[in-house]
């Protein structure tokens, strides 16, 4: 698909799927309210100088809270794979499925960064910093764009040995087209300056109503990134 046709589907895509929409901001709301929950008992239990509250209460609030993260980006990675597979219709809720999903997503992202900073630092040492700068900052994008390879990779088959095969996401950058790629990650960036400003000029004359828009418009840019990344890998 071109990037004109991956573009208008994507951003009509969470109004075709309003239920779908409501889910996934339903989900957010919940990690939102686990995450000020999460604060409002860490002060509480340092107010009252209790250190075990403070660590149980820690420790319980992280793992709710990635619990629930990770549910949200296996949510992610099914729209993925309907972008990939060209479907019009949205995922529904598989809490157990999406929950592993998403933990693989998140280990497959720690490998897909973590490895540019190993090299770099192997480079420091035997490179000027100018010279070890200019290659590492060619490997972060290549790990970035293999990183969005990996992703779709993933939500395509489920396997997280499929999507850590590296140099196989790194030739998928070839077959979709670097700078279709890097044209693509502009494009989501404007888009998300756009809608950032939005949110701040509606925040400023109304705070309810902007911290509502946020969570509507953040969601919505959710849908249309996860939607116009599986479309974009629909070819390879």
């Amino acid at each position: 698909m071109e990037l004109t046709e991956i573009m208008s589907d994507a951003l009509l895509y969470p109004f075709q799927n309003i239920k779908a929409l409501v889910l996934y901001l339903i989900l957010g709301i919940i990690l939102g309210i686990s995450i000020a929950g999460l604060v409002v008992a860490l002060a509480a239990s340092y107010a009252a100088e209790n250190v075990l509250a403070i660590l149980g209460t820690g420790v319980l609030g992280v793992i709710i809270a990635l619990i629930l993260s990770f549910i949200i980006s296996g949510y992610q990675l099914d729209i993925v794979k309907f972008g990939i597979n060209r479907d019009p219709g949205a995922p529904g809720i598989d809490i157990i499925r999406q929950f592993v999903n998403g933990f693989k997503l998140f280990i497959v992202q720690i490998v897909y960064y973590l490895i540019p900073i190993i090299i770099g630092a192997i480079l420091a040492i035997f490179f000027q910093n100018w010279l070890s700068s200019i290659i590492n900052f060619i490997i972060a994008i290549i790990f970035g764009l293999a990183a969005i390879m990996g992703q779709c990779r993933l939500a395509k088959s489920e396997d997280m040995a499929h999507a850590l095969a590296i140099g196989d996401a790194i030739g998928d950058i070839s077959r979709v087209g670097i700078v279709k790629l890097l044209v693509f990650i502009i494009l989501m960036m404007i888009i998300a300056v756009i809608l950032a400003t939005i949110m701040i000029f509606v925040a400023r004359w109304n705070n309810i109503i902007g911290g509502i828009l946020i969570g509507i418009l953040g969601v919505y840019f959710s849908f249309f990134v996860s939607r116009a990344t599986g479309l974009l890998y629909s070819n390879v």
